[in-house]
């Protein structure tokens, strides 16, 4: 499994990789919240430290909780029960209070991998909406007999939005997607790419925008 490690201390950064090592994982150490932000999408696991250098670490853990579903463990020297509350409340998988044995580390993975395991995605099939359809798969969208011109960054959007028909998506989720990236610049270029996609759609009324919090593809 790939996993990530977000620690600032080189000692317990040391020993986790070498227990992760030992086992049979793959995997990477970043000492910033903001390094986790950026490179969480290359890793199927996530360990965080509450205390970071940059960031606070339950402002990381509700980040990356609204563009990724990755198993979160939380390994922290905070042991009051509302840290451990809010950590889970917030969407940690799992919460390990330090120190403790790499032993029991190994066995949290395996048992929050466990649970988190899913039935392989079955493929999309093309999607039928006011006279358009949609195929993922082969990245096409038409009208009747006649092609929806669209670039990648477009048709990308809009596989987000697609991906969950009916649902509310956040702004976030799609700009940690598409671009990688949920600043303000990508932000003002996720405005104008929806834009450009509602006019060549021409169907009002398809991606709804939710004030406040993103879009909805109905």
């Amino acid at each position: 499994m790939r996993l990530l490690v977000i620690e600032d201390g080189a000692d317990m950064a040391e020993a986790l990789g070498a227990a992760l090592g030992a086992a049979g994982h793959t995997w990477k150490v970043v000492s910033r919240g903001s390094d986790a932000l950026t490179q969480h999408r290359e890793y199927q696991m996530l360990l965080l430290d509450l205390g970071l250098p940059d960031m606070d670490g339950f402002q990381v853990l509700t980040k990356l909780r609204a563009v990724s579903a990755a198993p979160i463990i939380v390994l922290t020297g905070r042991r009051e029960e509302r840290d451990v509350v809010r950590a889970l409340r917030l969407g940690a998988d799992d919460y390990l209070i330090k120190p403790f044995r790499l032993s029991e580390l190994l066995a949290r993975i395996d048992a929050v991998a466990r649970r988190r395991s899913l039935p392989p995605t079955q493929p999309l099939a093309p999607i039928e909406a006011d006279g358009l359809t949609i195929d993922l798969a082969a990245r096409t969208v038409r009208r009747g007999s006649s092609d929806v011109p669209l670039t990648r960054t477009e048709f990308d959007v809009l596989a987000v939005l697609c991906e969950r028909p009916g649902e509310a998506v956040s702004r976030e989720l799609i700009l940690d997607r598409v671009w990688g990236d949920t600043g303000a610049s990508t932000s003002r270029s996720l405005s104008v790419h929806l834009t450009q996609l509602r006019a060549k759609l021409d169907s009002p009324g398809l991606i709804k925008t939710l004030r406040g919090h993103g879009y909805r593809f109905n």
